[in-house]
Order: structure tokens, then C-alpha cells, then sequence
């Protein structure tokens, strides 16, 4: 038996390191650090290394890390009242679902489901769309919706499924951004072949895919085929919303919504600041009635400990003015990188802070360990991108001196054999 719980505390990151390989299960492969501490927008390893968080945990970390307000926010509910279950409602609950819902701009008779994460979020839409009586659902390629059954079907990558197909049947995979497919989709011939319909589900950037925009007018003209066969139109915002690109919700872009009201937003990620939880809302009363007594559930779902945390993330960065300074401090950065004359930089795409620099060559996991090395934390995302998911407290300081890091970047090319 390991003496680990006496003699942790002294070990270096390499004895974390083999610690951890003999303790927790292989999915993820080895840590690339262990991590101890954090404060802001810069954490520690155990070796007292500091690095400039600019993932947060993949779009987590809201407030960065041990930010005072969120953490008082927690420690005073889980002092006063941490878990009832569902057969009681809580203040907390209630009032976060409230603040939602005026968020989302959603309708009267719109309602929310609280989960603890963004697969349970999607894998929740899902049995929504299965309520409609129908079982055909469209997905984008590229689209990333979570591992659990259900949000496993929805998501395209075939490395993600093919270890545990089947999977649930009905999704069809359309090409990302194709809108002569999405019309194909939705035509006579395909609901003749095919089906009608239950559902549409797409993110309005898509982020494990390297943080790809649906095009202007795609989002609009989803919303008007899924009205026009009374199908859902499904929106995973888990990754965008929270005011990761600079508004609330990534759709609520005019240039990229037009406007449109969706039927379900799924959240999760930065709606805690750190702290676990995920939510589904439902537009008006028919999506909000989709999933009645008895048909859904969860156990720790809006729990006051996780509704006090997503009210304090949501009261700080309103206070703070975070959605502005997602988007001025991602335009900073957009502008020192675009200033740049490094051959191995070709430019930043995104918006708000949820950008990836995109490279020259795919070489993403080879810069990702060079700025480890200097001090940043970053994910290669795409062979050829680099993503970018930092804090929405990052300083413009903090962003130029990752641009600095990256005007002076080199991975030599292979030599030729």
C-alpha cells in the first residue's frame, strides 16, 4: 500500500507524475505538469514554475483562478445549505434559472434544466429531441458535443465513436458550413428516405475543431428550415456562451445569430466559474414542456453550491465589464499577431477570447510544448492551430506577452531523408 497520503505533499512533479500513472486510469496520458496553485490569470507547478493560464481549464476558469468573490460565494453557501436533492428547490436554484433566462433573452414560459456538465447538458437536449416523436438528428462534422452515449452520437470525430458504436441511431453528419446540405437535409426527398426531422444541433463555433465560425446567414437559415418542418433547432453553447466571445451567448451576435431565437441553448464550462455545473434552456412553453415528470433527472443538478458559484461567476462578470474586455483584449491580440512577420504565424481566428492562432505548418503540438516551456499554457487543438481559451480577466499586458512569445517561435523544419 502507497504511503502517498503522508508523503505527497514533498514530491517533486516528476514523483506526482508516477504517482498519478499508478493511480488514475489512462485517458488522458501523462500530466504535463503538475499543477498546485493558482491565482488570477497564472498558476504553479509543484516544482514552483509559473505559467500564464491562457486555456483556463478549456474555457472553465470564467474568473481565473481563486478569485474572491467566487470563492466566498461558495464557501458561505456550502457553510449555510450544500445539497437537498431535487425534491426541494433552493433560492440559489431558482434565482440563477431566473438570471438565465433573462440572459437568453428567452420567451415567456421558457424554462431551464440544471445538469453538472456539458455532456449531460447535450445528452439532455438529445432526449428532447427524441420527445418531438421523432428520431432523425442533424450534427455538423467537426462538432464536438461530449462522451457520454447519447452526446457521443452527436459528436462527428470517428476516433471519439468507434471504440463504442453502435452508438444511438437517427444522427446524420453534415459538412460543416454547407448550407446547400443543411437545405438537402430539410428537402422532400431526404424526409421521404430519411424521415422528418427531430432536431438540429450545432455549435455556433465550433471549438474542438480548431475554433471554426459558422458562416454568415448559416445560423439564420437553420433556424428558418427547423421552424418550417417543426423540428429544434439546438444550440451547444457550451464552450461559446458565458461571454467567451464577448456577448453572452455566441448567437446573440448579430453577425453570426441575425437575431434568431433558438428552441434549446445547452451551457456548462464557464457558467461556474471552476465550479461544476451545465444547463439546458428552453425556449417558450413547447421546448420547455418537452421533458416532463419522471423523463429526466440528476442528482447533484443545481445544487445550491453549483447555482451560488454560476450566480457569482455571472454577478462578477457583469460588474466587471468581462464580455468587454473578452473583446478588447482579444483584438489586442489579434493585432499584435497580425503585426507579427513570423513565416510560422499566418494569422488568429475567432472571437472574443476563444481564438486560435493558426500556423503555417502543422506543427500545433510543437509550439504548444515550446510555450509550455516558456511559461503559457496552450492547446493545439488542429495540427495547424493553436487554441486560445484564456481567463476573461486576461490583461492586455498579459496577452502582448504571449504575442511576444509567439513573433520569436521556431520549429525547425524536418530534415529531408
Amino acid at each position: 500500500m502507497s504511503d502517498l497520503t503522508t508523503t505527497g505533499h514533498e514530491l517533486t512533479s516528476d514523483g506526482w507524475t508516477r504517482a498519478y500513472t499508478g493511480s488514475v486510469m489512462d485517458t488522458f496520458g501523462p500530466p504535463q505538469r503538475i499543477l498546485v496553485r493558482g491565482d488570477g490569470c497564472e498558476v504553479w507547478d509543484a516544482d514552483g514554475n509559473r505559467y500564464l493560464d491562457l486555456l483556463a481549464g478549456i474555457a472553465v476558469n470564467a474568473l481565473g483562478h481563486a478569485h474572491p468573490t467566487l470563492t466566498a460565494a461558495i464557501s458561505a453557501q456550502l457553510g449555510t445549505l450544500g445539497h437537498v436533492s431535487n425534491f426541494f428547490g433552493t433560492p440559489a436554484q431558482i434565482t440563477l434559472a431566473e438570471r438565465l433566462l433573462q440572459l437568453a433573452q428567452a420567451p415567456a414560459g421558457s424554462r431551464v434544466f440544471f445538469a453538472n456538465s456539458g455532456t449531460e447538458a447535450n445528452e439532455a437536449a438529445f432526449k428532447m429531441t427524441r420527445r418531438t416523436g421523432r428520431t432523425r438528428v442533424l450534427a455538423l462534422e467537426g462538432g464536438f458535443h461530449g462522451r457520454t452515449m447519447g452526446a457521443l452520437a452527436l459528436t462527428a470525430k470517428a476516433a471519439y465513436r468507434e471504440p463504442f458504436e453502435p452508438l444511438p441511431g437517427g444522427v446524420e453528419h453534415l459538412p460543416f458550413g454547407d448550407t446547400a446540405a443543411l437545405e438537402e437535409a430539410f428537402s422532400a426527398d431526404a424526409v421521404a428516405a430519411r424521415g422528418e426531422v427531430a432536431g438540429l444541433v450545432v455549435e455556433p463555433v465550433q471549438g474542438e475543431a480548431g475554433v471554426r465560425e459558422l458562416p454568415a446567414g448559416y445560423l439564420p437559415l437553420a433556424r428558418r428550415l427547423t421552424s418550417d418542418a417543426g423540428a429544434l433547432l439546438v444550440l451547444d453553447e457550451v464552450q461559446t456562451g458565458v461571454g467567451r466571445t464577448g456577448e453572452w451567448f455566441a448567437h446573440q451576435h448579430t453577425d453570426l445569430g441575425g437575431g434568431i431565437v433558438p428552441d434549446v441553448v445547452t451551457l456548462a464550462k464557464g457558467l461556474g466559474g471552476g465550479f461544476p455545473v451545465g444547463a439546458v434552456i428552453a425556449y417558450g412553453e413547447g421546448p420547455a414542456a418537452l421533458l416532463g415528470r419522471g423523463q429526466h433527472g440528476t442528482t447533484f443538478g443545481g445544487n445550491p453550491v453549483a447555482a451560488a458559484a454560476a450566480l457569482a461567476t455571472l454577478g462578477v462578470l457583469d460588474r466587471d465589464r468581462l464580455l468587454a474586455n473578452a473583446t478588447e483584449v482579444g483584438e489586442t491580440l489579434r493585432r499584435a499577431v497580425a503585426g507579427q512577420d513570423n513565416p510560422l504565424v499566418a494569422g488568429v481566428r475567432g472571437r472574443g477570447l476563444l481564438l486560435a492562432v493558426e500556423l503555417t505548418r502543422p506543427v500545433a503540438a510543437d509550439v504548444a510544448r515550446l510555450a509550455l516551456d516558456a511559461g503559457f499554457i496552450v492547446n493545439p487543438v488542429a495540427p495547424d492551430a493553436v487554441r486560445l481559451a484564456p481567463p476573461l480577466i486576461l490583461t492586455a499586458e498579459q496577452a502582448l506577452e504571449f504575442a511576444a512569445f509567439l513573433a520569436d517561435v521556431t520549429v525547425p523544419e524536418p530534415e529531408k531523408s
